[in-house]
């Protein structure tokens, strides 16, 4: 909704409308978001992740972050290339991030100098794409046979229809379509929030190279290209074709539709499992366009089904979603509590979505979503203190999030993270024509929109209490809707001090029509009671909350390894033996393995943390200590037969077994570190033998999918192993004969993992050599 403004005059200016334009659209919407031109953020912890985030929007420089661009158009770079992503195939995505942060930051705050950038930034894409005549510019590249080529020697391939595309692969590049919609959606918003017409000149010339590609294709070449994520490519070419009045953008759009995803959505289906969550929401956010532009029912149903979906089954308690970046099962959530939770882009794309499926039916219950992922999430993925950004934010019992660094990553969740920092205030205030004002965030700021001026004053969520005090005011009546969250029960508010009724309307508002005068001052105050809330399926895991805010266990600094055992609840009536204690709760007495303080997860930037606790009576946890130990006696009795162990991804064993490896990375997942092999690459290493029959035991996670290697041993192959999510929930161990004539007058084999083609290989998180199980003493 941010980009739905009209283009007014000559010069380019670019000024909000009070509704969509609706040239080209076929719905009119119920709400809209006050345009940010119309907020300045007040002095809070929103605020506070804005400045620290222009500040490292500054620090950057955009020569640098043009490196690609002009090495592609043939041009000699004026700065040195990024590190991180900038330096592999997916370069020149992190410049679109870009514009669209500075252009957020100028619109939410006037900054001269992020309009500057933005100018000078499309000046050199200008220069780019006039090296060519058919409209290419692009910062990626493609790897072919180990060496680095121009990016659109993988699209003169497409053209002549010769298509290789997995998840993130494309012809050698990686994921260049969604690279492309971060550059059209950073011109886009160049144009809208700077009135940079350049901007949309350059977008044009891309699309219409795009087109030119496509229509050499068939649908089921299509389909063949967009088995590749590609953002929310559809969404752009859709404004692109609003913005400049060209239909055959619409119809370019309309042909981005990958419908393996899309079409079970739009028969109201929810086929999320095991999809990546955020190449599938982008997908959506298009879809939620498209049919505000063309009005097709199926298009509103695939979004709002999506939306539902994900909201309702697919999310954790923080709003984030994604384990390993993947949907899991629905309503699974408890299962999937891992240290490689909540992809922060994903969270970004929901909050897009979020706001499409509002502005069409506008109820309170959606912002209860917005607000929990804002605040619980999106805020939490900043260090305020550094500026950075976090990829995931971990939930498993004792992790920290992993923030980037400023000039070496640049990964996906960067650029998301640049844009989500520069927009506090996109979704505080919405309008529903010009005289009803809905306010769906609590963020200290002050509004002057349409004659109407709004200061909200509050310290929430520490309190509940709501302030908003008229400062100016048509002479007119108009309505005020206030969200009444779905989780506070017990409200009050009052009118220049005297009480009135809180009674939410069908929409889960508070609405006052008047004629307002200057001075009025309305106070909400909602019920900011602890409460625990459970995740769906069966489980012993709840979370704390108070108001919107996620409580969090606060187990120690980030920069000390975590070692105890994972806190947990136990008895009965726990809510009511935590006690206040500084900016948290204390447990008396209900604490396991001692009492433990929470305070607010989006606060323990460089914390360790537990956002899920295991709840037991007194019984269940004595039966859960005597499984413990159950397990540790297995693992003794396990050890004795090993003659040699790699624990992969721990850098020391790794080291002290010799390990050498291509396309292969080490991980962590549910507290095991593991290391995988991606398609043309391996790892291998030497384990020490002993004389006598061997096996090799190899661990993996039981969740897999179509994950195909071959393992060998001193270069004969001994096992093609196929991991197909056998073992749901759990690692499970593989066992494999070692042929005696390979081990016999050996000490040491040389064990290698070794991908099938197109395929990867592992994880693994453990592998031993053992004395064959019937040979042991």
């Amino acid at each position: 909704m941010s980009r739905r403004a009209v283009l007014l005059g000559a010069s380019g200016t670019m000024l909000a409308s009070a509704t969509v334009s609706r040239a080209a659209a076929a719905i009119r919407l119920a709400a809209v978001p006050v345009p940010m031109q119309s907020v300045r953020l007040s002095p809070s912890a929103y605020r506070e992740a804005m400045e620290a985030n222009t500040a490292y929007l500054m620090r950057l420089e955009p020569d640098r972050l043009l490196h690609n661009y002009r090495e592609q158009a043939g041009l000699t770079p004026k700065g040195l290339v990024y590190g991180g992503w900038e330096s592999d195939t997916i370069a020149g995505h992190t410049l679109g991030h870009y514009l669209s942060a500075l252009s957020l930051l100028h619109a939410q705050t006037g900054d001269p100098e992020a309009r500057r950038r933005v100018d000078g930034i499309v000046a050199e894409l200008v220069v780019c794409q006039s090296q060519g005549t058919d409209g290419f510019v692009c910062g990626f590249t493609r790897k072919r046979d180990g060496r680095i080529e121009p990016g659109r020697a993988a699209f003169d391939e497409i053209a002549a229809g010769h298509i290789h595309s997995t998840g993130f692969d494309l012809n050698g590049a990686w994921s260049p379509l969604y690279n492309w919609h971060k550059l059209f959606a950073g011109l886009l918003d160049a144009q809208l929030y700077c009135g940079n017409m350049d901007a949309l000149g350059v977008c044009t010339g891309l699309a219409r190279y795009l087109g030119s590609v496509f229509d050499h294709l068939d649908q089921t070449q299509m389909q063949q290209v967009l088995a590749c994520e590609y953002g929310g490519l559809n969404e752009s070419l859709a404004e692109l074709s609003v913005r400049t009045g060209q239909r055959r953008w619409l119809l370019l759009a309309q042909r981005i539709y990958d419908g393996r995803t899309l079409d079970p959505l739009a028969r109201g289906e929810d086929n999320l499992a095991n999809l990546h969550a955020n190449t599938q929401i982008p997908k959506a956010i298009g879809l939620a366009r498209l049919h505000e532009i063309t009005g097709r029912a199926d298009y509103a149903v695939a979004s709002r089904t999506f939306w539902t979906a994900v909201t309702d089954h697919h999310s954790y308690v923080i709003g984030g979603n994604g384990d390993r970046e993947y949907f899991t099962a629905a309503d699974s959530a408890a299962g999937h509590v891992t240290e490689q939770t909540c992809e922060t882009c994903a969270s970004y794309n929901m909050l897009k979505l979020t706001r499409q499926i509002y502005a069409r039916a506008p109820h309170a219950t959606m912002f209860d979503f917005y607000e929990r992922t804002h605040l619980n999430h999106i805020l939490a993925q900043q260090n305020p203190r550094t500026g950075m950004f976090a990829y995931m934010t971990p939930l498993a019992s004792g992790t920290a999030r992993a923030y980037s660094t400023p000039f070496d990553d640049f990964w996906c969740c960067v650029g998301t993270g640049m844009e989500s920092h520069a927009k506090h205030g996109d979704s505080i205030y919405w309008h529903s024509g010009r005289d009803t004002i809905l306010v769906n965030l609590f963020i200290p700021s002050k509004l002057d929109w349409n004659g109407i001026g709004l200061a909200l004053e509050t310290d929430y969520p520490k309190s509940g209490a709501i302030v908003l005090r008229v400062v100016d005011t048509p002479d007119r009546p108009w309505t005020l809707r206030v969200r009444i969250p779905g989780w506070s029960t017990r409200n009050s508010a009052q009118l220049n001090g005297a009480d009135i009724a809180v009674a939410p309307d069908a929409d889960g508002y508070l609405s006052l029509r008047r004629r307002w005068i200057e001075g009025d001052r309305l106070t909400v105050s909602l019920d900011m009671s602890l409460r625990l809330e459970r995740p769906a399926g069966p489980t012993q895991l709840v979370s704390v909350l108070r108001g919107p805010a996620v409580l969090a266990a606060d187990l120690g600094p980030a920069s000390a390894p975590f070692t105890g055992v994972a806190p947990a609840l136990v008895g009965d009536a726990v809510l009511e033996r935590l006690r206040p204690e500084g900016d948290g709760y204390r447990t008396t007495g209900t604490g396991r393995p001692s009492d433990f303080i929470l305070t607010a997860f989006a606060q323990q930037h460089e914390r360790r943390s537990a956002v899920y606790l295991p709840m037991f009576t007194e019984v269940e946890w004595v039966t859960e200590q005597a499984m413990f130990r159950a397990e540790e006696v297995q693992a003794r009795a396990l050890a004795l037969r090993s003659t040699d162990i790699l624990h992969p991804g721990e850098m020391q064993s790794e080291h002290d077994h010799g390990l050498e490896s291509s396309i292969s990375y080490p991980v962590v997942y549910r507290g095991r570190n593991g290391r995988d092999a991606r398609a043309g690459g391996f790892f291998s290493f030497r384990l020490q033998t002993r004389p006598g029959p061997l096996e090799l035991r190899a661990t993996y996670w039981g969740e897999e999918r179509d994950h195909q290697f071959r393992i060998l041993v001193d270069g004969i192959p001994v096992a093609v192993e196929r991991l197909g999510a056998s073992h749901p929930g759990r690692f499970f161990d593989r066992t494999y004969p070692i042929p005696v004539e390979l081990s016999t007058g050996r000490s040491s084999l040389l064990i290698r993992f070794e991908p099938l083609q197109d395929k990867s290989a592992g994880p693994v998180f453990a592998v031993s050599c053992l004395t064959a199980k019937d040979k042991h003493p």
